[in-house]
């Protein structure tokens, strides 16, 4: 039987309400360019389909290529799987004739294939993104022997065991994939549809191998892979490939000749890796596991890392221990805390440490060189600010966070590695470093909190799929946050899409003299426009709830802007420093004035605070030399102090019955 192209069957699934028959019921979701979301392999595509009446996807598997029986092997799989209640399968359902499609294949309709949709990664990606997490890793082959322990006390066979194969669901367990080469017991005494894939099968199977056994030899070779993945993850890199995991199918062939067999010799220290090698040795002689108890794959859970915090309290300095330079370690020498500030040239931080605290190089600025070790999993919060000096830096992979400024100010950095291990970059990481030319934003990175890239003009690359940049605009992956313009552009029209606008995200953007807010806004982050200097005017839509800490800080253009009925926090010193405001309409729906909110406003010379407001923080008018007069409503219950600090005018109060009467100044 010929079958469609995949772009033909592309065609009929856009339709798919007017081609499929039993399934009419069933609509493609749309992938970001407005395609059916699917996904391909050698010998089928499969789309993302949607029951909009209950919410729940599937996955439609169309096939691209014959396979002799399969009809009737899906009938055996489906009665088998129907009553077997475990994660680590789905059901499937397969329809002869199901899917109209305009081809040039001497058929009209085709099957096809129903399965619940998994959510989540291949195992696949997921052991590339994660492989240097060990914690991640150890879970991985916990959960992964726990799956072969079932598997292998079942009376079925998948039959292709390989990660591709396997889905890891955001909560991380594990689900079965891909049933075309699947053994149930009513197959018995048939040949089997595949030999599975070289590098995870036996290298003497044959089709004739097709029993409940048949996936034993790749259940071992996966596990041990993952053990001594989670003990060294150089093995991966050393031995592995894209496309497999450490072992290649030439290793099987003769082990006393594989380089990556010997290599795992040093890992027999560990009780759970000699059983592991033990069952894969077993495994490789008899092609089968028949000879030993399926409990052989009972890994023990590992413990959840300890976390080690990088904030640095007095007590943590006060009792800290210091090593030969004067730079202080907690007891464990486990927490970088802090060094002196007059540490110079090249410093090695002690192996085993896990973070740099928050602040602990800040102002070192002589330091030139630092050494890393691998053990090092968090760089804290202005870790390395205003090292002046500090001329290059490599980051280990182990690393997976990166905090606030932590490079802020290293003038003198001319180039910087993010390695795959990491998965946070913080706020203004690289505010100043002007030396930098590129930096490269690796796959793994899910989450920046804020503008990493204020006040740099480097070139930016976006290797990430959390990320989405064009147009030297940084957006979260479904757009819906605005998290970096780097644009020298004047005039810029936020997209419909956006919701929030990120910390920091036009932060210092000297050339930008308008901004067009969408009504789908509802946060405008802390410093999102901060020392915009140019930016004139601006109107804030109703949507917006929020105006974030130091929004338009430093504003010094910025002669009006228009706060809707919306909003109701203004935050700490969110228009501080707009020298040009004379004045300022505050609406009924704010309920909280944050400290320092409008100081040095020094044009400003009136103001109205509407009966909504609760709470006027510290220094809240501070600075505003010009403003002469303003009336605090009887539902203020809270001023801070110092709030109006700076004002030139004499103060006085007019006694009334009110808890804060008007002011003149």
């Amino acid at each position: 039987m010929q079958y469609p192209l995949i772009s033909e069957y592309l065609a009929a699934i856009r339709d798919a309400k007017d081609n499929l028959d039993k399934l009419s019921h069933l609509v493609p979701v749309m992938d970001k360019y407005g395609e059916p979301y699917r996904s391909s392999g050698a010998f089928a595509v499969v789309f993302k389909m949607k029951d909009e009446q209950t919410g729940k996807c599937y996955a439609l598997k169309c096939f691209t290529e014959e396979q002799e029986g399969r009809a009737e092997a899906y009938r055996h799989i489906a009665e088998e799987l129907e009553f077997v209640d475990s994660s680590y399968i789905t059901s499937v359902k397969y329809l002869e004739k199901e899917l109209f499609v305009d081809s040039n294949c001497e058929d009209e309709e085709f099957p096809v294939l129903l399965m619940d949709w998994i959510e989540g990664e291949t195992m696949e990606t997921y052991i590339a993104d994660n492989y240097t997490d060990n914690y991640a890793m150890s879970m991985l082959c916990y959960r992964f022997c726990k799956m072969a322990a079932w598997l292998r006390s079942q009376s079925f066979a998948h039959g292709d065991i390989k990660p591709d194969n396997i889905m890891v669901r955001p909560d991380g367990t594990l689900t079965l994939v891909d049933y075309d080469g699947m053994f149930v017991p009513t197959m018995k005494g048939q040949k089997s549809p595949t030999i599975g894939t070289k590098d995870f099968s036996h290298p003497l199977r044959t089709i004739d191998d097709f029993d409940e056994t048949i996936d034993d030899f790749a259940l071992a070779s996966i596990a041990l892979s993952l053990k001594a993945i989670s003990l060294d993850s150089s093995l991966l890199q050393n031995y592995g490939a894209s496309d497999r995991l450490l072992f290649s199918a030439a290793d099987y062939i003769d082990l006393s000749k594989s380089n990556t067999f010997a290599a795992l010799q040093g890992l027999l220290a560990d009780e759970e890796t000699r059983t592991i090698m033990s069952m894969f040795l077993l495994a490789s002689a008899k092609k089968d596991l028949s000879m030993c108890s399926f409990r052989l794959f009972d890994v023990q859970k590992p413990k959840e890392e300890e976390v080690w915090s990088t904030e640095v309290t007095d007590e943590d300095l006060e009792n800290a221990v210091e090593d030969e330079f004067g730079v202080k370690y907690s007891k464990d020498w486990k927490r970088l805390l802090k060094a002196p500030s007059g540490l110079k040239g090249e410093y090695s931080i002690r192996k085993g440490v896990k973070v740099i605290g928050n602040n602990a190089f800040s102002e070192c600025r002589s330091l030139t060189n630092i050494n890393i070790p691998n053990s090092v999993t968090n760089i804290g919060n202005s870790a390395f600010m205003c090292c002046e000096s500090l001329t290059n830096i490599s980051i280990p992979d182990g690393v997976t966070n990166i905090g606030n400024w932590a490079f802020a100010g290293c003038r003198s950095l001319t180039s910087i590695n993010i390695p795959n291990s990491v998965t946070n970059i913080g706020n203004g990481v690289f505010q100043e470093c002007r030396k930098i030319t590129k930096i490269i934003i690796p796959s793994s990175v899910v989450n920046m909190n804020g503008n990493p890239f204020c006040e740099w003009n480097g070139k930016l690359y976006n290797e990430s799929k959390a990320f989405v940049y064009e147009y030297q605009v940084l957006f979260n992956k479904d757009r819906t946050t605005l998290i970096a313009y780097r644009s020298k552009e004047k005039n810029y029209i936020i997209p419909d899409s956006v919701t929030n606008i990120g910390d920091g995200a036009f932060s210092s953007c000297e050339s930008l003299t308008s901004i067009n807010i969408p009504d789908s806004v509802t946060n405008i982050g802390d410093g999102a426009f901060s020392s915009c200097e140019s930016l004139t005017s601006i109107n804030i839509p109703n949507s917006v709830t929020n105006i974030g800490d130091w929004a338009f800080d430093r504003c010094e253009s910025l002669t009006s802007i228009n706060i809707p009925n919306s909003v109701t926090n203004i935050g700490d010193s969110a228009f501080s420093g707009c020298e040009s405001f004379t004045s300022i309409n505050i609406p009924n729906s704010v309920t909280n004035i944050g400290d320092s909110a409008f100081s040095g406003c020094e044009s400003l010379k009136s103001i109205n605070i509407p009966d909504s407001v609760t709470n006027i923080g510290d220094s809240a008018f501070s600075g505003c030399e010009s403003l002469k007069s303003i009336n605090i409503p009887n539902s203020v219950t809270n001023i801070g102090s110092r709030f109006f600090y700076g004002c030139i005018y004499n103060h006085r109060t007019t006694k009334t019955n009110q808890k804060y009467p008007s002011v003149n100044l």
